[in-house]
């Protein structure tokens, strides 16, 4: 229990339904569809949509998803893989020629096809109760009539305020400024492009002149994309992967996410007594830190499109753990195992629903740096991602770009398995920390016996690039231990990361909800 003497956050309890999101107004329309008769793939469609209007920066229908389900009367979980490919007529080799070393973050170059709502289409035929015109129908109103912008919104917005071009400026900026708290924000052209997807479905966006909206957008940006790669779109259904880290099992999303990561973190951590270290102390940071260096490093050299990744099982083996943990010394820090090979950042949103018959939902969805591209169509202002920034123009990488192939994303959806049931859906929202938060997560409930809100309220590190980010809510004894240890130490401008997660009872039947105070959003059941 936490001391009520203290700012914090108490869980949220509740028995017949629950959403945890990064916005309160996404989180109770969730709960009004659970109320309204529809199960968790409505409710997180209708948020997770509806978080395009409330976190634009964040998220959008320009933009890729990942999800995983577990359905009603199960414990097997599913992923649905709802990211897009480059343009068939992209050329990485066109690219090199021209002398770039990385695919630019506001080029159109670096715009994949967004997959997100072909995916949230396939959920609802496949596992929905209510259909589209119901699960969009709050969208559609909110972007229409607007939605005030939150504290946390309006700080990340003002951040990215120049990466709007063109016609984006126009229908991301208010006044041709980012919006203060409580200014109103609208997208009414987007309620119409999501009247069209809910009448005709994911031809209503992939398809006819939705589709010729966004192309000529693309192709006037110096883009490469057709027709044919909007309709050729395709969501996949895949097994997820999994880790167990002392009785918990860690289920993530297959590659080309970064689930592996998150196993392969917490493979190396086992071989290290993390309950004899202070849970917020230098000790237990540096090993982390180290960790998170070795693990990260694996992945730039073998995480790429499933089609082309030929070391999973190297990523998620113990003993490739084992050997990467013995190159880690207690007291010092190494130098980052290799400069990162692909561009990472970390605007996304994550939520998690859970209905009475406990479907479980974990999706994460995002547009990749914050406002993606900057580039938005003219007729639906439809925002474009920047997810083909995630790939490496080095030759033979397995990562390297390449038209219809899928590039390395951040993005992860958890759940949390205990003697065969699932017991926790859960996600860290973050870009590059994701793998990380997700092993922190697991291993302050494991080894530090956090609950979840407890977890995600406690101060964060990060090892990113040569910096090693150590939040505020650590001490400056605890940053000066860090400094000496070798850590080239900084208290980041914003905080790390954020997250949502849901604690399935099953001994008592109920829901107990977390949400990140780093977020505008909160957990809420019925």
């Amino acid at each position: 229990m936490r001391d009520f003497h203290l700012p914090g956050r108490s869980t949220v309890f509740a028995e017949n339904g629950m959403c945890a999101t990064s916005h309160p107004l996404a989180a109770k329309v969730a709960v009004q569809m659970l109320e309204a008769g529809g199960n968790a793939v409505d409710a997180a469609i209708a948020a997770g949509v509806l978080l395009g209007i409330c976190e634009p920066q964040m998220t959008g229908i320009g933009g890729d998803c990942f999800v995983l389900l577990k359905k009603p009367g199960s414990e097997d979980v599913i992923a649905l893989n709802g990211s897009g490919r480059a343009p068939a007529g992209f050329d990485a080799a066109q690219l090199r020629d021209a002398g770039e070393k990385t695919i630019g973050l506001t080029s159109a170059h670096a715009v994949t096809v967004p997959g997100a709502i072909d995916a949230f289409c396939r959920l609802s035929k496949d596992h929905g109760k209510i259909g589209l015109k119901a699960t969009l129908a709050p969208a559609i109103y909110y972007a229409e009539k607007g939605v005030p912008v939150g504290p946390r919104t309006s700080f990340d917005w003002k951040i990215a305020e120049d990466t709007p071009q063109g016609i984006a400026k126009e229908l991301f900026l208010v006044n041709g400024k980012a919006p203060n708290p409580g200014q109103v924000f609208r997208a009414p052209k987007q309620a119409e492009l999501l009247r069209l997807v809910a009448e005709h479905g994911r031809e209503g966006f992939y398809e006819g002149e939705a589709a010729e909206d966004m192309v000529a957008a693309l192709q006037a940006a110096g883009g490469t994309h057709t027709v044919d790669d909007f309709a050729n779109t395709a969501c996949d259904y895949t097994d997820p992967i999994s880790g167990h880290y002392k009785g918990v099992e860690l289920v993530e999303h297959p590659p080309n996410g970064q689930g592996a990561t998150a196993i392969l973190m917490n493979n190396i951590l086992s071989r290290f007594d993390l309950p004899s270290m202070e849970p917020l102390g230098s000790e237990r940071a540096h090993i982390e830190a180290e960790a998170s260096k070795l693990a990260y490093d694996t992945r730039n050299r073998f995480l790429s499109d499933a089609d082309y990744m030929t070391r999973l099982d190297h990523m998620l083996s113990p003993d490739t753990a084992e050997q990467l943990a013995a190159l880690i010394d207690p007291k010092r820090a190494m130098p980052s195992a290799t400069a990162l090979s692909e561009q990472v950042h970390k605007e996304t949103i994550y939520l998690t629903v859970v209905d009475k018959d406990l479907m479980a939902v974990s999706l994460i969805y995002s547009i990749f740096h914050s406002f993606g591209s900057g580039i938005a169509s003219e007729k639906f202002g439809v925002l474009f991602q920047n997810r083909g920034a995630g790939f490496t123009l080095e030759k033979g990488h397995p990562n390297e770009a390449k038209g219809g192939k899928r590039p390395m994303h951040t993005i992860i959806p958890a759940m949390l398995k205990q003697n065969g049931k699932v017991t926790m859906p859960f996600g860290v929202m973050g870009g590059a920390y994701q793998p990380n938060g997700h092993a922190r997560f697991v291993t302050n409930l494991v080894d530090f016996g956090m609950h979840a809100q407890q977890a995600f309220d406690a101060p964060r590190s990060f090892s990113d690039a040569g910096d090693m980010k150590v939040e505020r809510g650590y001490s400056d004894y605890v940053r000066r231990e860090l400094s000496d240890m070798g850590h080239a130490v900084s208290i980041p401008d914003t905080p790390i990361g954020g997250a949502q997660a849901i604690f399935i009872d099953h001994e008592n039947g109920v829901l107990h909800g977390a949400s990140d105070p780093r977020k505008d959003g909160c957990a809420l059941g019925y």
